[in-house]
Protein backbone atom coordinates (compact mmCIF):
# COMPACT_ATOMS: atom_id res chain seq x y z
CA UNK A 1 0.00 0.00 0.00
CA UNK A 2 1.21 3.36 -1.09
CA UNK A 3 2.15 5.26 2.28
CA UNK A 4 0.09 9.25 2.18
CA UNK A 5 2.00 12.24 1.80
CA UNK A 6 0.20 13.50 5.32
CA UNK A 7 2.65 10.38 6.96
CA UNK A 8 5.35 12.85 6.35
CA UNK A 9 6.57 15.60 9.28
CA UNK A 10 4.15 18.65 9.41
CA UNK A 11 4.83 21.52 7.20
CA UNK A 12 3.33 24.59 9.70
CA UNK A 13 6.42 23.75 11.90
CA UNK A 14 9.55 26.32 11.99
CA UNK A 15 12.68 24.67 10.18
CA UNK A 16 14.30 23.81 13.56
CA UNK A 17 11.41 22.24 14.76
CA UNK A 18 11.39 20.35 11.37
CA UNK A 19 14.85 19.30 12.15
CA UNK A 20 14.40 18.28 15.73
CA UNK A 21 11.50 16.32 14.67
CA UNK A 22 13.43 14.70 11.69
CA UNK A 23 16.13 13.26 14.21
CA UNK A 24 13.69 12.14 16.80
CA UNK A 25 12.19 10.16 14.04
CA UNK A 26 15.28 8.86 12.78
CA UNK A 27 16.17 7.91 16.54
CA UNK A 28 13.22 6.37 17.06
CA UNK A 29 12.85 4.27 13.56
CA UNK A 30 16.48 3.10 14.21
CA UNK A 31 15.55 1.55 17.33
CA UNK A 32 12.53 0.08 15.75
CA UNK A 33 15.09 -1.60 12.87
CA UNK A 34 17.36 -2.63 15.52
CA UNK A 35 15.07 -4.35 17.46
CA UNK A 36 13.79 -6.92 14.60
CA UNK A 37 16.06 -10.07 14.26
CA UNK A 38 14.12 -12.18 12.00
CA UNK A 39 15.25 -11.13 8.34
CA UNK A 40 12.06 -11.51 6.65
CA UNK A 41 10.07 -9.19 9.20
CA UNK A 42 12.44 -6.57 9.21
CA UNK A 43 12.58 -6.59 5.61
CA UNK A 44 8.63 -6.11 5.50
CA UNK A 45 9.54 -3.45 8.33
CA UNK A 46 11.49 -1.33 6.52
CA UNK A 47 8.89 0.03 4.16
CA UNK A 48 6.53 1.02 6.51
CA UNK A 49 9.15 2.53 8.56
CA UNK A 50 10.44 4.43 5.58
CA UNK A 51 6.85 5.71 4.80
CA UNK A 52 6.93 8.12 8.12
CA UNK A 53 9.44 10.16 6.50
CA UNK A 54 9.88 9.68 2.48
CA UNK A 55 6.49 9.07 0.19
CA UNK A 56 6.86 6.72 -2.64
CA UNK A 57 4.73 4.83 -4.88
CA UNK A 58 7.29 2.09 -5.46
CA UNK A 59 9.61 0.65 -2.98
CA UNK A 60 12.66 -2.21 -3.09
CA UNK A 61 15.27 -3.20 -0.61
CA UNK A 62 18.07 -4.90 -2.96
CA UNK A 63 20.63 -7.05 -1.33
CA UNK A 64 23.97 -7.91 -2.98
CA UNK A 65 25.37 -11.33 -3.51
CA UNK A 66 28.84 -11.44 -3.47
CA UNK A 67 29.00 -14.79 -4.56
CA UNK A 68 27.49 -13.93 -8.24
CA UNK A 69 28.51 -10.48 -7.82
CA UNK A 70 24.46 -9.34 -8.94
CA UNK A 71 21.56 -7.77 -7.33
CA UNK A 72 18.09 -9.57 -5.92
CA UNK A 73 15.34 -7.81 -4.68
CA UNK A 74 14.98 -8.97 -1.07
CA UNK A 75 11.56 -7.26 -0.67
CA UNK A 76 8.86 -5.07 -2.65
CA UNK A 77 6.34 -3.05 -2.43
CA UNK A 78 4.50 -1.92 -5.30
CA UNK A 79 6.53 -4.18 -7.20
CA UNK A 80 5.34 -6.96 -9.94
CA UNK A 81 7.04 -10.02 -10.32
CA UNK A 82 10.70 -8.99 -10.39
CA UNK A 83 12.26 -12.14 -8.71
CA UNK A 84 13.88 -12.82 -12.09
CA UNK A 85 15.43 -9.69 -12.26
CA UNK A 86 19.36 -9.53 -11.15
CA UNK A 87 21.10 -6.57 -12.09
CA UNK A 88 24.76 -6.68 -11.79
CA UNK A 89 26.03 -4.36 -9.96
CA UNK A 90 27.41 -2.41 -13.25
CA UNK A 91 23.74 -2.22 -14.40
CA UNK A 92 21.66 0.48 -13.78
CA UNK A 93 21.13 3.19 -11.40
CA UNK A 94 20.67 1.30 -8.64
CA UNK A 95 23.96 -1.05 -9.71
CA UNK A 96 25.56 2.49 -9.78
CA UNK A 97 24.70 3.22 -6.36
CA UNK A 98 25.95 -0.11 -4.49
CA UNK A 99 29.33 0.01 -6.61
CA UNK A 100 30.04 3.96 -5.80
CA UNK A 101 28.41 3.66 -2.24
CA UNK A 102 27.20 6.92 -3.66
CA UNK A 103 23.41 8.23 -3.38
CA UNK A 104 21.28 9.22 -6.82
CA UNK A 105 18.32 11.21 -6.91
CA UNK A 106 17.50 11.59 -10.57
CA UNK A 107 14.52 14.24 -11.00
CA UNK A 108 13.21 12.93 -14.19
CA UNK A 109 14.08 9.36 -14.95
CA UNK A 110 13.22 10.07 -18.58
CA UNK A 111 16.07 12.12 -18.92
CA UNK A 112 18.64 9.55 -17.39
CA UNK A 113 19.94 7.21 -19.76
CA UNK A 114 21.71 4.40 -16.73
CA UNK A 115 17.27 4.14 -15.32
CA UNK A 116 16.04 0.59 -15.89
CA UNK A 117 12.46 0.01 -15.87
CA UNK A 118 11.49 -2.48 -13.38
CA UNK A 119 8.19 -0.63 -12.71
CA UNK A 120 5.98 1.04 -15.06
CA UNK A 121 4.87 4.27 -14.83
CA UNK A 122 6.91 5.92 -12.05
CA UNK A 123 8.80 9.57 -13.20
CA UNK A 124 10.96 10.14 -10.02
CA UNK A 125 13.65 7.95 -7.96
CA UNK A 126 15.41 7.61 -5.03
CA UNK A 127 18.52 5.12 -4.87
CA UNK A 128 21.14 5.02 -1.32
CA UNK A 129 23.49 2.12 -0.41
CA UNK A 130 23.75 -0.05 2.19
CA UNK A 131 27.14 -0.31 3.59
CA UNK A 132 28.53 -1.84 6.95
CA UNK A 133 31.91 -1.51 7.41
CA UNK A 134 32.95 0.28 4.19
CA UNK A 135 31.44 -2.91 2.02
CA UNK A 136 28.09 -2.28 -0.19
CA UNK A 137 25.79 -4.97 0.99
CA UNK A 138 22.84 -3.63 -1.18
CA UNK A 139 20.30 -0.60 -1.50
CA UNK A 140 17.32 1.22 -0.85
CA UNK A 141 15.38 2.78 -3.86
CA UNK A 142 11.98 4.67 -3.82
CA UNK A 143 10.25 5.52 -6.44
CA UNK A 144 7.65 8.08 -7.86
CA UNK A 145 5.19 8.94 -10.06
CA UNK A 146 5.61 12.40 -10.10
CA UNK A 147 8.44 14.34 -11.13
CA UNK A 148 10.63 16.20 -8.77
CA UNK A 149 9.57 14.40 -5.64
CA UNK A 150 12.84 14.06 -3.93
CA UNK A 151 15.45 16.83 -2.97
CA UNK A 152 18.54 16.90 -1.00
CA UNK A 153 17.20 16.56 2.01
CA UNK A 154 15.28 13.63 1.66
CA UNK A 155 18.42 12.08 0.34
CA UNK A 156 19.90 12.97 3.56
CA UNK A 157 17.45 11.43 5.62
CA UNK A 158 16.97 8.03 3.42
CA UNK A 159 20.97 7.73 3.43
CA UNK A 160 20.95 8.11 7.95
CA UNK A 161 17.76 5.42 7.81
CA UNK A 162 20.06 2.91 5.41
CA UNK A 163 22.95 3.33 8.41
CA UNK A 164 20.71 1.99 10.41
CA UNK A 165 18.96 -0.34 8.22
CA UNK A 166 22.24 -2.25 7.06
CA UNK A 167 23.07 -2.78 10.77
CA UNK A 168 20.14 -4.45 11.18
CA UNK A 169 20.23 -6.63 7.73
CA UNK A 170 23.80 -7.97 8.83
CA UNK A 171 22.52 -8.89 12.29
CA UNK A 172 19.58 -10.09 11.25
CA UNK A 173 21.45 -12.49 8.80
CA UNK A 174 23.99 -13.59 11.58
CA UNK A 175 20.52 -14.68 13.56
CA UNK A 176 19.10 -16.19 10.14
CA UNK A 177 22.70 -17.89 9.45
CA UNK A 178 23.21 -19.36 13.07
CA UNK A 179 19.72 -20.19 13.33
CA UNK A 180 19.93 -22.13 10.00
CA UNK A 181 23.19 -24.04 11.80
CA UNK A 182 21.26 -25.26 14.29
CA UNK A 183 18.73 -26.39 12.98
CA UNK A 184 21.39 -28.11 10.63
CA UNK A 185 22.58 -30.02 13.44
CA UNK A 186 19.88 -31.15 14.43
CA UNK A 187 18.98 -32.36 11.67
CA UNK A 188 22.58 -34.03 11.76
CA UNK A 189 21.81 -35.42 14.79
CA UNK A 190 18.36 -36.55 13.94
CA UNK A 191 20.00 -38.11 10.55
CA UNK A 192 22.49 -39.85 12.95
CA UNK A 193 19.62 -41.36 15.15
CA UNK A 194 17.58 -42.64 11.73
CA UNK A 195 20.73 -43.98 10.15
CA UNK A 196 22.47 -45.76 13.29
CA UNK A 197 19.11 -47.38 13.46
CA UNK A 198 19.82 -49.43 9.78
CA UNK A 199 21.68 -52.72 9.88
CA UNK A 200 20.95 -53.27 6.24
CA UNK A 201 24.02 -51.85 4.53
CA UNK A 202 21.60 -51.28 0.89
CA UNK A 203 18.69 -49.89 2.84
CA UNK A 204 21.19 -47.84 4.74
CA UNK A 205 22.58 -46.43 1.91
CA UNK A 206 19.49 -45.43 -0.12
CA UNK A 207 18.34 -43.87 3.67
CA UNK A 208 21.03 -41.92 3.64
CA UNK A 209 20.98 -40.53 0.28
CA UNK A 210 17.30 -39.76 0.99
CA UNK A 211 18.17 -37.81 4.15
CA UNK A 212 21.07 -36.06 2.30
CA UNK A 213 18.64 -33.66 0.73
CA UNK A 214 17.27 -31.92 4.19
CA UNK A 215 20.96 -30.67 5.08
CA UNK A 216 22.40 -29.56 1.51
CA UNK A 217 20.26 -29.29 -2.04
CA UNK A 218 21.45 -31.63 -4.92
CA UNK A 219 20.97 -32.49 -8.43
CA UNK A 220 22.75 -35.83 -8.80
CA UNK A 221 23.95 -37.37 -5.30
CA UNK A 222 26.13 -40.78 -5.29
CA UNK A 223 27.64 -42.61 -2.57
CA UNK A 224 30.84 -44.44 -3.48
CA UNK A 225 32.79 -47.28 -1.58
CA UNK A 226 36.24 -48.39 -1.45
CA UNK A 227 36.58 -51.99 -2.17
CA UNK A 228 39.74 -52.85 0.16
CA UNK A 229 41.11 -55.54 -2.37
CA UNK A 230 40.59 -54.24 -5.98
CA UNK A 231 41.29 -50.50 -4.52
CA UNK A 232 38.40 -49.24 -6.17
CA UNK A 233 35.30 -46.93 -5.81
CA UNK A 234 32.54 -48.75 -6.27
CA UNK A 235 28.88 -46.53 -6.67
CA UNK A 236 26.60 -47.81 -4.46
CA UNK A 237 23.92 -45.71 -4.51
CA UNK A 238 23.19 -43.01 -6.72
CA UNK A 239 20.53 -40.66 -7.17
CA UNK A 240 19.77 -38.25 -9.93
CA UNK A 241 16.34 -36.35 -9.93
CA UNK A 242 15.06 -38.99 -7.60
CA UNK A 243 16.04 -41.53 -9.85
CA UNK A 244 18.45 -43.84 -9.46
CA UNK A 245 21.31 -44.17 -12.23
CA UNK A 246 24.43 -46.91 -12.71
CA UNK A 247 27.64 -45.30 -13.06
CA UNK A 248 31.60 -47.17 -13.75
CA UNK A 249 33.82 -48.01 -10.80
CA UNK A 250 36.89 -45.33 -9.95
CA UNK A 251 40.12 -46.24 -9.47
CA UNK A 252 41.80 -44.92 -5.96
CA UNK A 253 43.25 -41.52 -7.05
CA UNK A 254 41.69 -40.96 -10.21
CA UNK A 255 39.10 -38.25 -11.16
CA UNK A 256 37.61 -35.98 -8.25
CA UNK A 257 36.02 -39.08 -6.11
CA UNK A 258 39.31 -41.07 -6.87
CA UNK A 259 41.24 -37.85 -5.56
CA UNK A 260 39.14 -37.06 -2.54
CA UNK A 261 39.12 -40.48 -1.36
CA UNK A 262 43.31 -41.15 -2.31
CA UNK A 263 43.83 -37.72 0.01
CA UNK A 264 41.11 -38.24 2.74
CA UNK A 265 40.01 -34.42 2.12
CA UNK A 266 36.83 -32.91 0.62
CA UNK A 267 37.30 -31.44 -3.31
CA UNK A 268 34.92 -28.48 -4.38
CA UNK A 269 35.20 -27.52 -8.09
CA UNK A 270 33.55 -24.46 -9.00
CA UNK A 271 33.76 -25.59 -12.81
CA UNK A 272 34.61 -28.86 -13.67
CA UNK A 273 35.27 -27.69 -17.50
CA UNK A 274 38.36 -26.33 -15.87
CA UNK A 275 39.84 -29.67 -13.91
CA UNK A 276 41.93 -31.93 -15.43
CA UNK A 277 40.28 -34.64 -12.93
CA UNK A 278 36.96 -34.54 -13.74
CA UNK A 279 35.90 -37.59 -14.84
CA UNK A 280 32.38 -36.82 -17.46
CA UNK A 281 29.41 -39.46 -16.11
CA UNK A 282 26.22 -37.23 -16.11
CA UNK A 283 25.65 -34.59 -18.85
CA UNK A 284 25.70 -31.35 -18.18
CA UNK A 285 27.34 -30.92 -14.88
CA UNK A 286 29.06 -27.85 -14.45
CA UNK A 287 30.38 -27.90 -10.59
CA UNK A 288 31.04 -31.08 -8.23
CA UNK A 289 31.14 -31.55 -4.37
CA UNK A 290 33.25 -34.40 -3.25
CA UNK A 291 33.50 -35.29 0.60
CA UNK A 292 35.63 -38.54 1.76
CA UNK A 293 33.34 -40.44 4.87
CA UNK A 294 36.20 -41.31 7.22
CA UNK A 295 37.02 -43.52 10.33
CA UNK A 296 40.01 -42.26 12.02
CA UNK A 297 42.35 -41.40 9.12
CA UNK A 298 41.21 -45.08 7.20
CA UNK A 299 38.66 -43.76 4.29
CA UNK A 300 35.82 -45.92 3.26
CA UNK A 301 34.37 -44.59 0.49
CA UNK A 302 32.51 -40.66 -0.92
CA UNK A 303 29.41 -38.67 -0.92
CA UNK A 304 29.51 -36.94 -4.68
CA UNK A 305 27.51 -34.18 -5.56
CA UNK A 306 27.21 -32.89 -8.74
CA UNK A 307 24.69 -29.43 -9.94
CA UNK A 308 24.31 -28.06 -13.23
CA UNK A 309 24.79 -24.52 -12.18
CA UNK A 310 28.13 -23.25 -11.87
CA UNK A 311 30.27 -22.59 -8.51
CA UNK A 312 26.57 -24.33 -7.16
CA UNK A 313 28.32 -25.55 -3.58
CA UNK A 314 29.27 -23.65 -0.72
CA UNK A 315 32.30 -24.19 2.42
CA UNK A 316 29.19 -24.32 4.47
CA UNK A 317 27.98 -27.45 2.31
CA UNK A 318 31.55 -28.76 3.15
CA UNK A 319 31.22 -28.40 6.49
CA UNK A 320 27.78 -29.87 6.95
CA UNK A 321 28.42 -32.64 4.87
CA UNK A 322 31.79 -33.83 6.25
CA UNK A 323 29.64 -34.36 9.56
CA UNK A 324 27.31 -36.26 7.64
CA UNK A 325 29.52 -38.19 6.25
CA UNK A 326 31.65 -38.91 9.27
CA UNK A 327 27.49 -39.96 10.45
CA UNK A 328 27.53 -42.15 7.72
CA UNK A 329 31.03 -43.77 7.94
CA UNK A 330 29.87 -45.02 11.54
CA UNK A 331 26.65 -46.24 10.32
CA UNK A 332 27.84 -48.07 7.80
CA UNK A 333 30.89 -49.56 9.75
CA UNK A 334 28.22 -50.78 11.78
CA UNK A 335 25.61 -52.44 8.95
CA UNK A 336 28.82 -54.09 7.86
CA UNK A 337 30.02 -55.26 10.95
CA UNK A 338 26.46 -56.18 11.55
CA UNK A 339 26.07 -58.14 8.36
CA UNK A 340 29.43 -59.79 8.61
CA UNK A 341 28.30 -61.03 12.27
CA UNK A 342 25.31 -63.18 10.64
CA UNK A 343 27.61 -65.41 8.57
CA UNK A 344 28.10 -69.18 9.24
CA UNK A 345 29.92 -70.33 12.20
CA UNK A 346 33.06 -70.59 10.23
CA UNK A 347 33.08 -67.10 8.69
CA UNK A 348 31.85 -65.74 12.23
CA UNK A 349 35.23 -66.90 13.47
CA UNK A 350 37.10 -65.38 10.73
CA UNK A 351 35.23 -62.14 10.87
CA UNK A 352 35.56 -62.50 14.64
CA UNK A 353 38.80 -61.82 13.92
CA UNK A 354 38.83 -59.32 11.72
CA UNK A 355 36.79 -57.07 13.45
CA UNK A 356 39.10 -57.32 16.30
CA UNK A 357 42.10 -55.65 13.97
CA UNK A 358 39.26 -53.39 12.83
CA UNK A 359 38.68 -52.13 16.34
CA UNK A 360 42.18 -52.14 17.20
CA UNK A 361 42.34 -49.71 14.20
CA UNK A 362 39.86 -47.39 15.42
CA UNK A 363 42.18 -47.06 18.92
CA UNK A 364 44.34 -44.06 18.39
CA UNK A 365 48.34 -44.80 18.61
CA UNK A 366 49.62 -41.98 18.72
CA UNK A 367 49.60 -38.13 19.06
CA UNK A 368 49.61 -35.66 16.68
CA UNK A 369 53.40 -34.10 16.49
CA UNK A 370 52.61 -30.46 16.88
CA UNK A 371 51.16 -30.83 20.20
CA UNK A 372 53.78 -30.02 22.93
CA UNK A 373 54.63 -30.44 26.81
CA UNK A 374 52.10 -33.58 27.02
CA UNK A 375 52.91 -37.36 26.98
CA UNK A 376 50.22 -40.07 26.42
CA UNK A 377 49.63 -43.98 26.32
CA UNK A 378 47.37 -46.45 26.74
CA UNK A 379 46.83 -50.05 26.80
CA UNK A 380 43.69 -51.73 25.23
CA UNK A 381 43.11 -55.67 26.16
CA UNK A 382 39.35 -57.04 25.74
CA UNK A 383 38.34 -60.10 27.89
CA UNK A 384 36.74 -61.84 24.96
CA UNK A 385 37.52 -61.83 21.16
CA UNK A 386 36.07 -58.14 21.31
CA UNK A 387 35.91 -55.51 24.32
CA UNK A 388 32.83 -52.99 24.63
CA UNK A 389 35.60 -50.47 26.23
CA UNK A 390 37.22 -47.75 24.40
CA UNK A 391 39.21 -44.62 24.66
CA UNK A 392 40.69 -42.02 22.51
CA UNK A 393 42.48 -39.05 22.73
CA UNK A 394 41.92 -35.96 20.26
CA UNK A 395 42.71 -32.55 19.53
CA UNK A 396 40.02 -30.53 17.82
CA UNK A 397 41.85 -27.27 18.23
CA UNK A 398 45.70 -25.99 19.45
CA UNK A 399 46.74 -26.60 22.62
CA UNK A 400 43.86 -28.39 23.40
CA UNK A 401 43.76 -32.23 24.13
CA UNK A 402 40.29 -34.43 24.69
CA UNK A 403 41.39 -37.63 26.36
CA UNK A 404 38.47 -39.93 26.61
CA UNK A 405 37.52 -43.62 28.22
CA UNK A 406 34.56 -45.60 27.65
CA UNK A 407 33.14 -49.04 29.27
CA UNK A 408 30.34 -50.48 27.06
CA UNK A 409 28.62 -52.98 29.50
CA UNK A 410 28.42 -56.72 28.16
CA UNK A 411 31.27 -58.46 25.69
CA UNK A 412 31.89 -59.56 22.54
CA UNK A 413 30.36 -58.40 19.45
CA UNK A 414 27.17 -56.29 20.50
CA UNK A 415 29.48 -54.66 22.78
CA UNK A 416 31.84 -53.71 19.89
CA UNK A 417 29.15 -52.10 18.15
CA UNK A 418 27.95 -50.55 20.64
CA UNK A 419 31.56 -49.13 21.50
CA UNK A 420 32.11 -48.36 18.05
CA UNK A 421 29.06 -45.77 17.76
CA UNK A 422 29.70 -44.65 21.14
CA UNK A 423 33.28 -43.99 20.06
CA UNK A 424 32.12 -42.04 17.00
CA UNK A 425 29.31 -40.00 19.22
CA UNK A 426 32.55 -38.83 20.97
CA UNK A 427 34.62 -37.47 18.03
CA UNK A 428 31.23 -35.91 16.43
CA UNK A 429 30.31 -33.54 19.70
CA UNK A 430 34.27 -33.02 19.76
CA UNK A 431 35.52 -31.86 16.74
CA UNK A 432 31.96 -29.65 16.48
CA UNK A 433 33.87 -27.42 18.80
CA UNK A 434 34.63 -25.54 16.12
CA UNK A 435 30.85 -24.88 15.44
CA UNK A 436 28.93 -24.95 18.59
CA UNK A 437 31.52 -24.52 21.50
CA UNK A 438 28.94 -23.91 24.11
CA UNK A 439 27.48 -27.52 23.42
CA UNK A 440 30.98 -28.75 24.11
CA UNK A 441 31.72 -29.01 27.48
CA UNK A 442 32.20 -31.97 29.30
CA UNK A 443 29.42 -31.85 31.22
CA UNK A 444 27.69 -30.78 27.75
CA UNK A 445 28.93 -33.38 25.86
CA UNK A 446 28.04 -36.52 28.15
CA UNK A 447 24.58 -35.20 28.07
CA UNK A 448 24.20 -35.24 24.85
CA UNK A 449 25.71 -38.83 24.08
CA UNK A 450 23.45 -40.07 26.91
CA UNK A 451 20.50 -38.42 24.94
CA UNK A 452 21.09 -40.23 21.72
CA UNK A 453 22.06 -43.71 23.25
CA UNK A 454 18.90 -44.02 25.51
CA UNK A 455 17.18 -42.74 22.36
CA UNK A 456 18.47 -45.86 20.64
CA UNK A 457 16.30 -47.80 23.58
CA UNK A 458 19.14 -50.88 24.11
CA UNK A 459 17.81 -51.24 27.90
CA UNK A 460 20.20 -53.77 28.37
CA UNK A 461 23.07 -52.20 27.62
CA UNK A 462 24.57 -48.75 28.65
CA UNK A 463 27.82 -47.27 28.46
CA UNK A 464 30.35 -45.61 31.10
CA UNK A 465 32.62 -42.70 29.97
CA UNK A 466 34.93 -40.16 31.29
CA UNK A 467 35.70 -37.24 28.76
CA UNK A 468 38.47 -34.85 30.00
CA UNK A 469 39.63 -31.41 28.42
CA UNK A 470 43.20 -30.64 28.94
CA UNK A 471 43.79 -26.59 27.93
CA UNK A 472 47.43 -26.42 27.57
CA UNK A 473 47.29 -22.87 27.27
CA UNK A 474 45.48 -22.05 30.14
CA UNK A 475 46.86 -25.19 32.31
CA UNK A 476 43.76 -26.68 33.39
CA UNK A 477 41.54 -29.85 32.86
CA UNK A 478 38.02 -29.82 33.00
CA UNK A 479 36.53 -33.46 33.44
CA UNK A 480 33.37 -34.93 33.90
CA UNK A 481 32.53 -38.88 34.43
CA UNK A 482 29.46 -40.73 33.55
CA UNK A 483 30.41 -44.49 36.28
CA UNK A 484 34.03 -44.84 34.66
CA UNK A 485 36.07 -45.46 37.96
CA UNK A 486 37.69 -42.26 39.12
CA UNK A 487 40.48 -41.17 37.50
CA UNK A 488 44.18 -40.79 39.88
CA UNK A 489 45.88 -37.66 39.42
CA UNK A 490 49.31 -37.40 41.22
CA UNK A 491 50.53 -33.79 41.45
CA UNK A 492 53.30 -32.13 43.76
CA UNK A 493 53.65 -34.64 46.68
CA UNK A 494 49.92 -35.80 46.62
CA UNK A 495 48.48 -39.00 44.67
CA UNK A 496 45.26 -39.68 45.04
CA UNK A 497 41.82 -40.04 43.04
CA UNK A 498 39.63 -37.58 41.08
CA UNK A 499 35.62 -37.94 42.98
CA UNK A 500 33.63 -37.55 39.74
CA UNK A 501 30.79 -39.27 39.88
CA UNK A 502 27.70 -39.70 37.37
CA UNK A 503 24.93 -41.98 35.77
CA UNK A 504 25.96 -44.37 33.09
CA UNK A 505 24.90 -42.94 29.65
CA UNK A 506 22.17 -44.22 28.21
CA UNK A 507 20.16 -45.32 31.07
CA UNK A 508 17.83 -42.50 31.94
CA UNK A 509 16.97 -39.92 29.95
CA UNK A 510 18.03 -36.22 30.71
CA UNK A 511 20.43 -36.46 32.88
CA UNK A 512 23.13 -33.70 33.82
CA UNK A 513 26.59 -34.08 35.07
CA UNK A 514 28.85 -32.29 37.28
CA UNK A 515 32.36 -31.27 36.25
CA UNK A 516 35.69 -31.22 37.98
CA UNK A 517 37.97 -28.09 37.54
CA UNK A 518 41.73 -28.70 38.27
CA UNK A 519 45.29 -26.68 37.42
CA UNK A 520 47.71 -28.16 35.59
CA UNK A 521 51.80 -28.07 36.06
CA UNK A 522 54.83 -29.69 34.85
CA UNK A 523 55.24 -33.09 36.16
CA UNK A 524 51.48 -33.74 37.01
CA UNK A 525 50.42 -36.98 35.47
CA UNK A 526 46.60 -38.32 35.21
CA UNK A 527 45.51 -41.98 34.69
CA UNK A 528 42.33 -43.14 33.60
CA UNK A 529 41.23 -47.20 34.06
CA UNK A 530 38.11 -48.80 33.40
CA UNK A 531 36.51 -51.36 35.98
CA UNK A 532 38.38 -53.96 34.39
CA UNK A 533 41.92 -52.74 36.16
CA UNK A 534 39.77 -52.10 40.06
CA UNK A 535 37.51 -54.78 39.96
CA UNK A 536 40.38 -57.36 38.76
CA UNK A 537 39.96 -60.39 40.75
CA UNK A 538 42.54 -63.34 41.66
CA UNK A 539 41.79 -67.03 43.23
CA UNK A 540 41.38 -65.97 46.23
CA UNK A 541 37.91 -63.20 45.32
CA UNK A 542 40.50 -59.89 45.97
CA UNK A 543 39.79 -57.37 43.74
CA UNK A 544 43.23 -55.21 42.46
CA UNK A 545 41.46 -52.23 44.02
CA UNK A 546 41.62 -48.20 43.83
CA UNK A 547 44.79 -48.47 46.75
CA UNK A 548 46.61 -50.74 44.74
CA UNK A 549 46.11 -48.64 41.55
CA UNK A 550 46.89 -45.51 43.51
CA UNK A 551 50.29 -46.64 45.02
CA UNK A 552 51.06 -47.52 41.46
CA UNK A 553 50.70 -44.55 40.15
CA UNK A 554 52.47 -42.99 43.25
CA UNK A 555 55.43 -45.11 42.57
CA UNK A 556 56.02 -44.67 38.86
CA UNK A 557 54.74 -41.09 38.52
CA UNK A 558 58.63 -40.01 37.66
CA UNK A 559 58.44 -42.72 34.57
CA UNK A 560 56.82 -42.13 30.80
CA UNK A 561 53.41 -42.03 30.24
CA UNK A 562 54.02 -45.85 28.34
CA UNK A 563 55.82 -47.14 31.10
CA UNK A 564 52.91 -45.98 33.88
CA UNK A 565 51.13 -48.22 31.68
CA UNK A 566 53.04 -50.65 31.23
CA UNK A 567 53.49 -50.87 34.88
CA UNK A 568 50.03 -50.72 36.43
CA UNK A 569 49.63 -53.76 33.40
CA UNK A 570 52.02 -55.71 34.82
CA UNK A 571 50.43 -54.77 38.62
CA UNK A 572 47.38 -56.09 37.63
CA UNK A 573 48.28 -59.46 36.22
CA UNK A 574 50.60 -59.79 38.76
CA UNK A 575 47.77 -59.87 41.16
CA UNK A 576 45.44 -62.45 39.13
CA UNK A 577 48.33 -64.72 39.10
CA UNK A 578 46.83 -66.56 36.15
CA UNK A 579 43.44 -65.96 37.13
CA UNK A 580 41.50 -65.23 33.96
CA UNK A 581 40.10 -61.37 33.17
CA UNK A 582 36.50 -61.25 34.19
CA UNK A 583 36.16 -57.84 31.67
CA UNK A 584 37.96 -56.20 29.15
CA UNK A 585 40.93 -53.97 30.61
CA UNK A 586 42.15 -50.36 29.42
CA UNK A 587 44.34 -47.98 30.82
CA UNK A 588 44.95 -44.23 29.42
CA UNK A 589 48.54 -42.58 31.27
CA UNK A 590 48.67 -38.69 30.60
CA UNK A 591 51.63 -36.70 32.19
CA UNK A 592 52.03 -32.84 31.54
CA UNK A 593 55.71 -32.48 30.47
CA UNK A 594 56.34 -28.70 30.56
Amino acid sequence: MTPLPANRLPSHLSAGSQERDVLLTLFDLGGQVASVVELNELLQKIPELIGRLIPFDAFAVYLLDDKHRDLRIAYGVGYPDATHYRPRITDGIVGRVVSTQETMLVDDIALEPSYVEVVPGMASTLAVPLVHKNKSIGALNVLSRSRDMYSERDAAILRQFAAHVAVALVNARLFEQQRLDTEAFETLAEIGRDVAALMDLDELLSRIAQLARRVVDYRTFGILLLHETTRELEMKVAVQFGDRVALPKVPLGEGLVGYSALHREPVMVPDVSKDPRYIKAVDDVRSELVVPMLLKDRCIGVFDLESPELDAFTKRDVEILTLLASQAAVAIENARLYEEGSQTEARLEKELRFARRVQAALLPTKLPKKLKGVDVDASFSAALELGGDFYDYLVPESQTLIVALGDVSGKGVPAALYSVFAGELVRGRTFRRRYVPERSSPAAVLMSINTILYERQLEEYYCTLCYAIFDLKRRSVTLANSGVPFPVRASGETCGLIEAPGVPLGSFPGMTYDEVTLPLTSGDVFVFCSDGVSEAMNRKNEEFGSGRLIDVVSKTRHLTAKEIVDSIVEAVEAHRAGFPPNDDTTVVALKITL
